[in-house]
């Protein structure tokens, strides 16, 4: 069965570091960008971060940029979204999607991979002192 899981969230104090990572079991991402959203509690979800497949390009929304790198290991199969100075603002389910031809410099554009992309659970991550 394929899977799609994210890891590496948690409670982390404001200013603070984490690193998620997105993986498939039974799947390959060769091929695939990836995106990653969040989602926090009535909020509507948000594009934050986006890879294309040959890991070359890489975009960020304002909201992230300058704080989270995002990045990728083919060997792995494993992307990762590396998280600085976190604030009670980036509190949310993050979220990895596979899709194909996505990213690009037009953020808004990712939220077309909500019917076309292929989408995992989620990892919750909580900044709070």
């Amino acid at each position: 069965q394929v899977q799609l899981v994210e890891s590496g969230g948690g409670l982390v104090q404001p200013g603070g570091s984490l690193r998620l990572s997105c993986s498939a079991s039974g799947a390959s991402f060769d091929g695939y960008d990836i995106v990653w959203f969040r989602r926090a509690p009535g909020k509507q979800r948000e594009p934050i971060s986006c890879i294309s497949s040959s890991g070359e390009d890489t975009y960020y929304a304002d909201s992230v940029k300058g704080r989270f790198s995002i990045s990728r290991d083919s060997a792995r199969n494993t992307v990762y979204l590396e998280m600085n100075n976190l604030n009670a603002d980036d509190s949310a389910a993050y979220i990895c999607v596979v899709d194909i031809k996505t990213c690009t410099n037009n953020i808004e554009s990712y939220y077309a991979t909500i019917s076309t992309g292929w989408w995992g659970q989620g990892t919750q991550v909580t900044v709070s002192s």
